[in-house]
């Protein structure tokens, strides 16, 4: 399948609702701004698949995200915003060669799916179809362009609302703005297109009537999850989409036997594993990529921000922070604490309100911690990296440790305590 595929994703778009000076594809769920969701749903359809990604609006900026982070992208610019049409057409000399199938996607949809992606593929080749478009149905399709489709169920074309009459406006069908695609017999469609209508745009939906014309096969393919398609416009459709992908994420850990005490206030990102029979507490918001292992508990109030990993039977407790850091096996670290680039051992206690001082902020540096197992550190410690706590070793409460401490050693760095007899007696006596 994959030699086979290409992908076009349209993030020319400024975005105007979005009331932002950034491109509106960049903005972010889960740390994640949403092209990417949509880029790496069409990399995980196979090992090498190319996307060409059509910019306009602050091109230099997306560009510059694609180069950092992706392998398989490439990039072309379209110059006028002249309508969807115009910017897939911005695609052509890029597949001058290419003799596959083509999907057409949009960057401003971040829940689409690898598994929507090739359920549509596989339609599509099944069927010999020339032309499928991803088609939903809603109870209430205002704003979508609509299916009209021929007694044999065929899609004889799509029109915009704007573009609608009354009796049009009652279809429940809509178009998804995905579409897959024999390259060879609809490229020349987008040198064809006409920009009669509402907006004096170039419609990328006008490949239907086109392709009809050519008496080339099109055909709809009925996604069974119409959240997949749910495109952003505005800061309100960004929260909510970030809601529906926690959501998402939250049933199907549930349903593979975590528990999750409060669903509505835990937000959880899709690429975090975690394992049966973990706990996870109230307002908690785990971001990023991580893997947590089974009979943990984690929060309440807990943040992880990423690339980190909790062992079996591990504790993470309330008002906890973790960013870049491995924790072995029954180990806790409780509230109020931060551990940011460390390394931590088994059966590991790390008392309340530690910090683990990891960057340096005039050379810019991030430095590591590593703490072997059975090491203990009192409350109120700072861990100043780089600096290695070796097996069993004790830290007394309230130490700021800097240098290496051998294996089981107590260090610690506090004054003596002074007492002065009746101190506040005298003060009281002399007020």
């Amino acid at each position: 399948m994959e030699k086979e595929i290409k992908a076009i994703i349209l993030a020319a778009g400024k975005g105007k609702r979005m009331n932002s000076t950034m491109p509106k594809v960049l903005h972010e769920i889960f740390s994640k701004p949403l092209l990417g969701w949509v880029i790496e749903a069409v990399q995980k359809l196979g090992h090498e698949i190319e996307s060409i990604v059509v910019i306009g609006h602050q091109s230099h900026d997306v560009e510059e995200y694609l180069n950092n982070n992706y392998k398989y992208v490439k990039t072309t610019f379209q110059k006028e915003q002249l309508g969807t049409g115009h910017a897939v057409a911005q695609a052509i000399p890029l597949l001058n060669q290419f003799k596959g199938d083509v999907i057409i996607t949009c960057g401003d949809t971040p829940l689409i799916t690898t598994k929507t992606l090739r359920n549509l593929i596989k339609y599509h080749r099944e069927n010999d179809s020339d032309l499928t478009v991803m088609t939903a149905k809603f109870d209430n399709p205002k704003g979508y362009g609509r299916i009209i489709r021929s007694p044999k169920g065929e899609v004889v074309s799509i029109i915009e609302e704007k573009d609608a009459n009354e009796t049009q406006k009652e279809i429940k069908e809509v178009n998804t703005g995905v579409y897959c695609a024999k390259w060879t017999k609809i490229r020349h469609a987008f040198t064809q297109l006409s920009n009669n209508n509402a907006q004096g745009e170039y419609y990328l939906t006008d490949i239907i009537t086109w392709s009809k014309k050519q008496n080339l096969k099109v055909l709809g393919y009925t996604t069974d999850d119409n959240n997949e398609i749910y495109g952003i416009n505005s800061r309100k459709n960004l929260a909510y989409a970030t809601k529906l992908m926690k959501d998402r994420k939250i049933d199907e850990l549930l349903e593979s036997g975590v528990t999750i005490v409060d669903p509505q206030t835990t937000y959880i990102s899709p690429e975090t594993q975690i394992e049966p029979d973990t706990i996870i507490y109230p307002n908690t918001y785990i971001n990023g990529k991580n893997k947590i292992a089974k009979f943990c508990k984690i929060g309440p109030m807990t943040h992880i921000r990423g690339n980190c990993e909790v062992g079996e039977g591990s504790k993470i407790g309330n008002f906890v922070e973790l960013k870049n850091a491995k924790i072995a096996k029954k180990s806790n670290v409780c509230h109020l604490s931060y551990i940011g680039d460390a390394k931590i051992g088994s059966n590991v206690n790390i008392g309340a309100g530690t910090i683990f001082a990891n960057y340096n902020s005039i050379t810019k540096e991030k430095k590591k911690s590593v703490l072997s197992d059975g090491v203990s550190i009192g409350s109120n410690s700072v861990i100043v990296a780089p600096v290695e706590i070796k097996q069993d070793a004790f830290i007394a409460a309230m130490s700021c440790i800097t240098k290496d401490v051998e294996e089981s050693s107590l260090a610690m760095t506090r004054s003596p305590q002074k007492e002065v007899k009746n101190w506040v007696k005298i003060k009281k006596e002399k007020n």
